[in-house]
């Protein structure tokens, strides 16, 4: 059983609701990378979904987009990211980490050599925006080989057949993403997850994620009380880029914990 399943399980055994904050790694700082996952994690996050930066981010707004062109301004490559994981790992064994990004930088690095590398810096889960389940299969079977568990993405729009292609090839999660539109838009609309997220669950039988739009405390409790877990990306990143560097840790954690109380209520 991978860490994420594990997770998933006690919370399920727990009655409570996922949280899975994102952040880009390497911005606003790569020095405060792993001091910032550490944080999250003392907030109450489950899960981290870390970024891995990327010059042409096509699922991403603006937020996100200026966060991996800092990144990248900074030098920060995909082996700096697993660099970072495992880093994390010497104060952390149990918190997932998954890493969200595009198939460009794994293409370049080799799949089997990403592979190895993902499973020796400790890396749980793999979210690759443009590896669509059709032609991921090979893919999928190699992360799940090395215990590392390939998560896709659902839609609005995803038909049966659809989800039913992404159930074949996910674990660990399932992400569905709540609206027409790229991370950080601003017209979520509660009522319309709710009724997908029962449809999905008729036919994929992992957890389901809701992110894209999820911004405070108050949207993320109305979400989860469908989904199996919320996912928080563009707001976090907005945090760390307006708020002083000294204070950004503490802001971090704070943050993560109104979200978390908030989950508990559901």
């Amino acid at each position: 059983m991978s860490r994420i399943e594990k997770t998933f399980a006690a919370l399920a055994a727990q009655r409570k609701k996922g949280l899975i904050p994102f952040m880009t790694a390497g911005d606003p700082d790569p020095a405060k990378t792993v001091e910032f996952m550490h944080a999250l994690v003392a907030g109450g996050a489950d899960v981290i979904e870390l970024g891995v930066p990327f010059s042409d981010p096509m699922a991403d707004g603006p937020v996100i987009q200026r966060s991996s062109e800092r990144a990248l301004a900074r030098g920060v490559s995909l082996r700096h990211v697993l660099a970072d994981v495992k880093r994390f790992r010497e104060r952390d064994a149990t918190t997932p980490v998954v890493l969200m990004g595009y198939a460009n930088p794994i293409e370049c690095f080799g799949i089997e050599a990403f592979a190895a590398a993902a499973l020796d810096a400790g890396v749980d889960g793999v979210l690759i925006v443009d590896y669509p389940p059709e032609e991921s299969a090979e893919f999928a079977e190699r992360m799940r080989a090395v215990g590392i568990d390939p998560i896709f993405l659902l839609a609005p729009t995803s038909t049966d057949e659809r989800i039913a292609a992404v159930g074949k090839v996910a674990s660990g999660y399932v992400y569905y993403v709540s609206l027409k539109g790229v991370t950080g838009a601003g017209h979520l609309d509660v009522s319309a997850i709710a009724s997908k997220i029962p449809a999905i669950k008729s036919i994929v039988s992992l957890p389901v994620g809701v992110g894209f739009g999820i911004r405070d405390a108050q949207t993320a409790r109305a979400v989860a009380e469908t989904a199996d877990a919320v996912v928080i990306g563009s707001r976090i990143v907005q945090l760390l880029e307006e708020t002083p560097p000294e204070s950004a840790q503490n802001r971090l954690t704070e943050f993560i914990a109104e979200v978390r109380r908030a989950l508990d209520g559901v």
